[in-house]
């Protein structure tokens, strides 16, 4: 029975059985596709994948899976049973790339192509190992699946003509020609195509995703925001803040002078083109807030969309977002996105295990609103970097909205060794192609622009002048050096800080392994001194989760108060090194890398208390750095500085922690981890970087053995790159924590059937309760019936009586009853 195209349906309302068609629901995508994409250039490219991407949707076997799916969705056909997505790819791939005689033509099908074929489970390889083309072989080979593939093209013509259709691939191969030659401008390397390709396949899938979830809540809001009121109100609040700020008691102190000097530059220098720049602020210069007032200024001057800070670790989020939601009262348009607490959910049809609930997995989980869509964003190194590199479609989905934004990395230095030349490439394509202004802001600036695949900085890039006379001027502390060869065992580190204690108020101990740092809190806690002096005892590590570090933190802000000082010692890991703002008398840092001793030295006295004080550099006799090599190659280089000060003083006159000894540090650093940089994976013998970038090696396998070099012009390995890609290496796994009663609900409210948007709201309160586990830590807790799983298998969550206010969660704590001290 023949039907017309507007019988055919892409989805469901599952509260009202309402019909989404297809041609609505392929309008709609091609329409959010072109706004995302045309913020940089590529509409035509982008609203081409939106247009065709669901093209296999236009058979009756679709059909009747939806339908069923739709009336039984726990007993729903095994997802992607009817393949919908090849459709589209194929239609192009044999309408324009087998005929086409332009390396554009060839170039523009493959791209648009392989995000659709992709667009439910992650770009496929065009070149993978084994001499092998998954792309071709989806695009030009599969049979199975595709027995109605001519009926899909006639129903979708039916909508178009051909002649409309080829005009619109005209546009689309128009804007791939003219993208290519701003690479060439740009002096970019072959991996901005790469990424290129990436930031179509996202604009299709959060507009594929953002039109799914609007038609399921019945809710639609456009496809452009603007946020430019949102912005001004905004300045207007940190303005009078900053203005209260100056009207403090103390707001005549140098510190205090030197920070609003600073800020007024930030202001300044907002006027200045997109690019990427520096923000060398000295720790403790007040760069937070200074970097706002350039984002909100430089938002409402050059019409930015959104402003997105960066940082290494959840506990700068945490304060930060803080301190910026109490001056512009505005939560809803702040968001924090430190993790996902559900991940990927991969899909795999030879997999009988992962037949899981239709509606469950693709309706209320894909379509969550996870896509950045805010004005103001603060998220993690890790998920800037899982953004352009990550497997799977989740991630990718927001990279579009890092386009026309104002970015700030904030403590810039903790860039993943292994990831500084991907990180460099993805700056570069945000400056070229994404109209971006990228800030680089830290105390330790990296030298990203001198490794072989440099960051490519504008000229004049520091924000902030005389920055040899500003680190001088905030000189507060002196580097001690007791580093021993044998190290500090926990009884001599322990006598050492009661030693101090005799003359100070309070300590912060920064050691480099959780278990350290356990030995030394709980050493000190049995100590009869510790009571009779009335000195309180905190620890701070990730075994904590965000809404627990940051009731410790407020409660050491507290007892640092000048106006009510408590006596207090702070025993953490280097977690509290970067964006966390408070002020000891004295820090004892276990030897690391110089940034890393540097970061530390700004808890030391950090406004200016006294004139100066002490920072001691030890080696900590209980720590195994065996797994940790960033760390330990940062100590040996470290260590050498010290060395090198100890014979010729005249060498660093300022001291190690001016920019002369830090970039002597980073110039160290990267020499001894050169082979580092370009994410080497060992188990191919090749480096992530080339796979995205030139990947000579397979295109030379495959010309070897087939005797020719193959039928297409793209050669990035997107599948395989992202298979081995990892941030952290070491795999770890978000577990929930019911860390206080708003946690312990919020966990009941998980194991519930929940609306996208209750979901998503659910989703992002519960990173406050996320702690990541080891892998085989999280075995071991799953094995002692430590944690369980929520939301059909999704979620992990803690046993209630699991978790520990001394450490949180402590798998390494010995025996089976050792879980039971809950208020501990």
């Amino acid at each position: 029975m023949n039907q017309g195209p507007n019988s055919y349906i892409a989805h469901i309302r599952q509260k009202d059985k309402q019909i989404q068609t297809v041609s609505e629901h392929l309008d709609a995508v091609q329409e959010g596709c072109e706004v995302f994409g045309g913020k940089i250039g590529v509409a035509h490219l982008a609203g081409m994948t939106g247009m065709l991407h669901d093209m296999g949707k236009y058979t009756p076997a679709f059909k009747q899976y939806i339908q069923l799916a739709s009336d039984d969705p726990k007993h729903a056909p095994r997802r992607g049973s009817v393949d919908h997505s090849t459709a589209g790819g194929r239609w192009l791939y044999r309408r324009y790339h087998k005929k086409a005689l332009l390396p554009e033509d060839k170039a523009a099908a493959e791209w648009m192509a392989n995000c659709i074929i992709s667009h439910h489970q992650g770009l496929r390889d065009y070149l993978a190992p084994e001499t092998e083309t998954p792309f071709l072989e989806r695009v030009a080979r599969k049979k199975e699946g595709l027995e109605e593939y001519e009926q899909a093209v006639k129903a979708f013509l039916d909508n178009w003509t051909e002649e409309e259709l080829d005009c619109y691939f005209a546009d689309a191969a128009k804007e791939l020609k003219q993208a290519l030659q701003r690479i060439r401008d740009n002096k970019l390397k072959p991996i901005a195509s790469s990424l290129l390709i990436k930031y179509l396949f996202s604009c299709l899938i959060d507009a594929d995703r953002t039109n799914t979830r609007e038609f399921e809540e019945n809710r639609y809001e456009g496809w452009q925001r603007d946020y430019a009121e949102f912005f001004a109100r905004s300045y207007d609040l940190l303005m009078q803040e900053l203005q209260r700020k100056n009207q403090e008691e103390n707001s005549d102190h140098p510190i205090n002078r030197l920070r609003r000097e600073m800020s007024e530059q930030c202001e300044a220098f907002a006027h200045h083109p997109s690019g990427i720049y520096t923000l060398s602020i000295p720790t403790g210069g007040g760069k937070t807030l200074a970097s706002l007032r350039y984002a909100l200024k430089h938002a409402l001057e050059k019409g930015k969309d959104r402003i997105i800070y960066i940082v290494p670790f959840t506990t700068i989020i945490e304060q930060n977002a803080q301190e910026i939601r109490n001056i512009l009262q505005d939560d809803d348009n702040i968001l924090e996105h430190h993790s996902n607490v559900i991940e990927e959910l991969d899909y795999n049809p030879a997999d009988p295990d992962r037949k899981t609930d239709y509606h469950l997995q693709k309706e209320r989980l894909s379509v969550a609103r996870d896509n950045w869509d805010r004005p103001i964003i603060f998220t993690t190194m890790v998920q800037f970097l899982n953004t352009f590199y990550a497997k799977g479609t989740r991630n990718t989905r927001r990279l579009h909205q890092l386009s026309n934004a104002v970015l700030i990395f904030d403590e810039v230095q903790a860039v993943p060794p292994q990831c500084v030349s991907l990180f460099n490439a993805a700056l570069n394509f945000l400056q070229a192609f994404g109209r971006s202004s990228l800030i680089l802001c830290t105390a330790t600036q990296p030298a990203l622009d001198f490794v072989k695949h440099k960051l490519l900085k504008n000229e004049q890039a520091e924000i902030i002048g005389g920055l040899h006379d500003v680190n001088r001027h905030f000189k507060r502390v002196e580097l001690q050096n007791r580093i021993t060869d044998e190290g500090w065992k926990t009884e001599e580190l322990a006598d050492f800080v009661h030693e101090r204690m005799e003359e100070l108020d309070s300590i912060l101990i920064i050691l480099n392994t959780k278990t350290a740092v356990r030995k030394l809190y709980t050493r000190l806690k049995d100590e009869g001194w510790m009571q009779e002096d009335q000195v309180v005892l905190y620890h701070l590590s990730t075994g904590m989760c965000a809404a627990h570090r940051k009731e410790t933190l407020k409660e050491i802000n507290e007892a640092l108060d000048p106006k009510t000082p408590k006596r207090i010692i702070c025993i953490s890991t280097q977690l509290i090194e970067a964006g966390v703002n408070v002020s000891f008398q004295c820090v004892i840092r276990s030897l690391a890398g110089l940034d890393s001793i540097a970061q530390a030295a700004g808890r030391c006295n950090r406004h200016g208390e006294a004139e100066l004080r002490q920072v001691y550099v030890i080696r900590s006799a209980e720590e195994s750095l065996s797994k940790l090599p960033e760390i330990k190659i940062g100590a040996e280089i470290s260590e050498r500085l010290f060395r090198e000060h100890k014979d010729d003083p005249g060498r660093y006159s300022d001291g190690l922690l001016s920019p002369q000894g830090m970039e002597a540090y980073f110039s160290y650093y990267y020499d001894e981890i050169k082979d580092e940089l370009d994410y080497p994976i060992r188990q191919l013998d090749k480096n992530l970087f080339d796979l995205l970038n030139y990947n000579k090696a397979y295109y030379d396998d495959y010309c070897r053995t087939h005797g020719r070099p193959p039928e297409m012009v793209s050669r990035s390995s997107f599948a395989t790159a992202e298979q081995y890609f990892e941030v952290i290496a070491n795999k770890t796994v978000s577990v929930l924590v019911p860390y206080d009663s708003p946690a312990r609900e919020m966990l009941l409210d998980l194991n519930g059937e929940l609306e996208p948007e209750e979901l998503s709201r659910l989703l992002r309160k519960a990173q406050q309760y996320v702690v990541n586990v080891y892998e085989p830590d999280k075995m071991k807790l799953e094995r002692e019936g430590i944690i369980f799983p929520l939301l059909h298998g999704h979620v992990w969550a803690l046993r209630e009586d699991a978790y520990s206010q001394d450490f949180g969660i402590d798998p390494q704590r010995e025996g089976g009853s050792g879980w039971g001290f809950a208020g501990a």
